[in-house]
């Protein structure tokens, strides 16, 4: 029988708060209207709060940027930022260790020259082999800060450092971190960052965002990327907190909502909950006799916003008895992504999941554990989370 309300655990999209949907409900208005307006620089002042205080000190250390707003997708930002900053003959560089630097590399490919510096999915950067990969005449540098697909935070400091000394610009996916996890867009060197609305920022699917900075603004150009995704075009509606075409009038709504909650409860607590909350899924998933997937080594670390975790060889023989376990008690988690399907399950904290939401998924998951033929130990699991999370 289903336990409790429905709980949302996958990786994007995650729950919304009611201030949220509330909004989103709202009368419908001309997205050329003054009221729209409003909303575009509420909107736009929460992300640069999110974007310039993704870090736990207590102030901005944002040397100038923009918050940008799209009718789509991340998926958008990024091709956005590659294709405005890179075309025919130039160098872009893309790391790969997982599907979405992966995809980054894609689309590099359909943009200009694209060179991998690709590891197995998992597995960290050798920071000595991607320093020889970048070059002067590299123009674009692409790399996931938190990649989805496995649960690692990449070393976004240090590729940045070499990005810098080789004058590239560096364009960074920082859909599950930025609004969960430190993010400094300056002392990492970063010079566009990506994010997207359904991820930590809790907002519903369909928009994203994008940080350019100035730096990056001098390099962009609009008449080289896809006419829907002219950055030096969107840059100069922004200014009059519009964009260049019909606007997602209640997601812009949803999201500007979605950010004004997160300044409520502030950054450096924000991070300080996301942390305690993935800790306490790591460990008390240990504690259950199960694995982490991967083991972060060398420059990477655990991710702050999701945990992969290996499914044991038990449960691999039949996985779909695993996740409709966990279904049957009205929770959603997620699987692993192409080659990693039915070896890994994927669960996030992102978002405004409370203490006892993250002991409900802890739980959930140690039953159907037990019910799909792997004895968890549910009740050692339980009280280690509890722990971690009275951290």
């Amino acid at each position: 029988m289903p336990d409790g309300d429905f709980l949302l655990l996958n990786p994007g999209p995650v729950p919304v708060e009611d201030d949220v949907r509330e909004a989103m409900d709202a009368e419908m208005i001309s997205h050329r209207s003054s009221e729209f307006e409003a909303i575009y620089e509420r909107a736009q002042d929460g992300l640069d709060y999110v974007f310039e205080c993704s870090t736990l000190a207590e102030e901005s250390t944002s040397q100038g940027g923009t918050s940008l707003i799209f009718n789509g997708t991340a998926t958008m930002g990024m091709e956005a930022a590659v294709a405005n900053l890179a075309g025919e003959g130039d160098e872009v560089v893309s790391l790969v260790n997982g599907k979405f630097g992966r995809r980054f590399a894609r689309i590099a490919e359909r943009h200009a020259e694209s060179t991998r510096v690709e590891v197995e999915w998992g597995d960290s950067f050798d920071l000595e082999t991607v320093e020889a990969a970048i070059s002067d005449d590299t123009e674009v540098v692409t790399m996931v800060h938190n990649e989805t697909s496995t649960g690692l935070l990449n070393p976004v400091e240090a590729v940045g450092e070499i990005a810098a000394a080789h004058d590239a610009t560096f364009v960074v996916d920082g859909v599950t971190s930025i609004g969960g996890d430190e993010f400094y867009v300056d002392d990492w060197n970063v010079d566009i960052a990506v994010t997207d609305s359904q991820k930590a920022l809790a907002a519903p699917p369909g928009v994203s965002a994008m940080y350019v900075t100035d730096r990056a603004k001098a390099r962009l150009d609009g008449e080289s990327a896809p006419f829907y995704e002219d950055l030096e075009w969107h840059l100069r509606k922004a200014e009059s907190n519009q964009t260049p075409f019909t606007s997602a009038v209640a997601l812009f709504r949803g999201l500007a909502a979605a950010v004004e909650f997160i300044e409520r409860e502030g950054m450096p607590e924000r991070i300080s909950r996301h942390r305690r909350q993935s800790a306490a899924f790591r460990e008390a998933f240990r504690a259950m006799g199960l694995e982490s997937f991967p083991d972060a080594e060398g420059p990477t670390e655990f991710s702050n916003t999701l945990t992969a975790i290996a499914l044991p060889e038990t449960v691999r023989e039949d996985p779909d008895a695993f996740f409709d376990a966990v279904a049957d008690r009205n929770v959603s988690i997620s699987g692993g992504q192409a080659h990693l399907g039915g070896e890994i399950f994927r669960v996030s904290n992102m978002g405004n999941l409370a203490d006892e939401q993250i002991v409900r998924g802890i739980r959930t998951v140690g039953e159907a554990m037990t019910e799909a033929g792997f004895d968890a130990d549910v009740d050692a699991g339980i009280e280690t989370a509890r722990d971690a999370l009275e951290q």
